[in-house]
């Protein structure tokens, strides 16, 4: 999530990671209420057993040594910690405990466990002594950490050399990701200081539907119900919003909404889209390689999709001159597209659409690229991370056209902060702004019947 994972009720709190045994090393750490359960216990003790394998074992022999000669090594060491500790395990349970613990260190090593939390978020490592977790929107220092930056810096290369990319003094910088789609942002010394830091941006197993949002209260059902009628009768849509804010989730979210009978090329620079249709074509960039050739980049990959019989082009991020390439799609039989780009709010967007267009190099003059804006992109979502942590829709603006060198838009829903609690929570409303959306005549004509009364501007919306 990204993400729309802001509450995390519904998951476990019981496999909260303990902050570091030093209070004083982690202020900002909170204590978990359940951490006497059993699956926090078992985290722990995992947590101990990686810093004591970390310790104990020469990791830059690691990928010498033969499977049955470390594996055996690993048993010694989990029986060794289980007497030292007096834990009242028996052989099968320490042969099972020590066959997790092996098949973590061969994995990430370390991070490992946090990785296999579902209530984790985000994984962000600050050099090989420092590693904090996102979790229910609050930043949480933990006990894990790596041997020294050469043992940080063997995970790394295990994770890129996994999607055949590279990082190195040439290149200290990566994007990748994880199996499992998770987003993986790494750079190395020369240009960090501390040590190589890593972000990891995870995304829930199961993706999150528009009920799921609804549930959670990223928006009412009344505005999950008009953007999913939107997304059916292909208006082409774009995401805005801040960095951690939702986008992605809310793409996959709104994805569902699309036919299983239609065609989807996603593009996106590390593949971290969720889509649920049986037809979808998945297009990665491409990073140069050691020679400085054979860059592929995200405007080469719409202009090869749109030869490939496309009914929808969705990219995971606009970020330069591909934007004039997708807004092509979306006005020539390709509606419905979708995309997301960062940006404040619906107008920035707008602004930074142009821009980007503009850095295509086409002989364009600016009005002439507001009027492709105007005409290819119908709906654009703002999304927004609030102090709390929470994730929540807080505008769905429609573009209706130009007047004279300006792009029209008018705002259909909005969410309004009332108040900020004692304990910092966020309060606030959903209403409609009054204005009926032009495109709600497509929406009928495809046979999608809305209440229209949602519309009305003096009722909060639920």
């Amino acid at each position: 999530m990204g993400r729309f994972s802001f509450n995390r009720a519904q998951s476990s709190p019981d496999t909260e990671v303990t902050a570091s045994p030093e209070p004083a090393a982690a202020p900002h750490a909170r204590s978990d209420p359940a951490s006497s359960s059993p699956e926090s216990q078992l985290l722990e003790v995992k947590l101990k057993l990686h810093t004591r394998l970390i310790d104990e074992l020469d990791l830059s022999k690691l990928d010498k040594l033969g499977e049955g000669e470390l594996r055996r090594q690993v048993l010694i060491l989990v029986a060794d910690f289980a007497r030292a500790e007096r834990l009242v395990y028996n052989t099968a349970e320490l042969e099972e405990l020590g066959s997790s613990v092996y098949d973590e260190m061969v994995g990430l090593g370390p991070i490992e466990p946090l990785l296999k939390d579902d209530s984790i978020a985000d994984i962000l490592i600050n050099g090989p002594f420092q590693v904090y977790i996102e979790r229910h929107g609050e930043l949480v220092q933990t006990a894990v950490r790596f041997r020294d930056n050469d043992h940080l810096l063997r995970i790394i290369n295990r994770i890129v050399a996994g999607v055949g990319r590279r990082i190195d003094e040439s290149s200290p910088m990566v994007d990748a990701r994880l199996p499992d789609g998770s987003r993986v942002n790494a750079a190395i010394n020369p240009i960090t200081v501390d040590g190589a830091a890593v972000s990891i941006r995870k995304f829930s197993k199961k993706p999150y539907t528009l009920d799921k949002l609804v549930e959670v209260g990223a928006m009412p059902a009344c505005v999950a119900e008009f953007l999913h009628g939107a997304v059916r009768s292909r208006i082409s849509t774009v995401i805005s919003g801040g960095t951690g804010s939702g986008k992605t989730t809310m793409l996959n979210a709104l994805s569902s909404a699309i036919s299983h009978g239609e065609r989807m090329i996603t593009i996106e620079d590390a593949c971290e889209l969720q889509m649920q249709q049986p037809h979808v074509v998945r297009m990665e960039t491409r990073p140069p390689n050691i020679e400085g050739k054979g860059e592929i980049r995200q405007r080469e990959l719409v202009k090869n999709a749109l030869r490939m019989r496309p009914d929808r082009v969705i990219l995971g991020e606009v970020r330069g001159e591909e934007a004039f390439d997708m807004l092509q799609a979306m006005n020539t039989g390709h509606e419905g597209s979708m995309a997301t780009i960062h940006a404040n709010n619906p107008r920035d967007a707008i602004t930074r659409m142009e821009q980007m267009v503009a850095m295509s190099g086409m002989p364009l003059a600016p009005e002439a690229i507001r009027g492709q804006i105007a005409s290819a992109v119908g709906l654009i979502v703002q999304v927004m991370r609030l102090s709390d942590g929470k994730r929540k829709v807080m505008s769905v603006t429609e573009i209706t056209g130009m007047e004279g060198q300006v792009v029209q838009m008018q705002e259909i829903f909005a969410f309004h902060r009332t108040h900020t609690t004692a304990d910092g929570v966020v309060q606030g409303e959903f209403r409609a702004t009054g204005l009926r959306p032009r495109c709600l005549d497509e929406l009928t004509r495809r046979g999608i019947n809305y209440d229209t009364a949602v519309f009305d501007p003096s009722r909060a919306l639920s």
